[in-house]
């Protein structure tokens, strides 16, 4: 099933920054796993795992929207804005800026990427024709 060859550049490149935020989700669990914490081990298997399936997801949404999938869009919208919320949290009352200013940055990249006329056009499928006048 071949992706649409006429997907914006942003899109694409929405799309790769998606797969490394996947990437850190798979790092992130693996860490749990290796890490000494305060959780019993049954529990950080658990919640490895689950941090796992989710990291999963996400890097198959970056791959569908580097493959041009119209549907992995507003699911990526929707993780960009709930990592958003999670970059906020880590900023100011985690005390932990170094972590999330940089999650911030590319959530708000992958938004911007995502949200401009151009992908709008393309996820609505509308060509030069048909476009609502500004």
């Amino acid at each position: 099933m071949p992706g649409d060859p006429s997907a914006p550049t942003t899109v694409r490149v929405a799309g790769g920054i998606v797969g490394l935020e996947g990437l850190g989700g798979l790092a992130f669990a693996v860490a749990l796993l290796v890490q000494p914490g305060v959780l019993r081990p049954s529990d950080r298997y658990g919640e490895a795992a689950f941090f796992a399936i989710l990291a999963a997801a996400v890097i198959g949404f970056g791959i569908a929207l580097v493959l041009g999938k119209r549907g992995a869009r507003s699911p990526v919208v929707v993780i960009q804005l709930l990592l958003l919320a999670v970059a906020g949290y880590a900023t100011v009352p985690s005390g932990r800026p170094e972590y999330g200013i940089p999650v911030a940055v590319a959530c708000l990249a992958v938004l911007y990427l995502l949200l401009n006329p151009r992908a709008r056009d393309w996820v609505m499928d509308r060509t030069g024709s048909d476009k609502e006048p500004d």
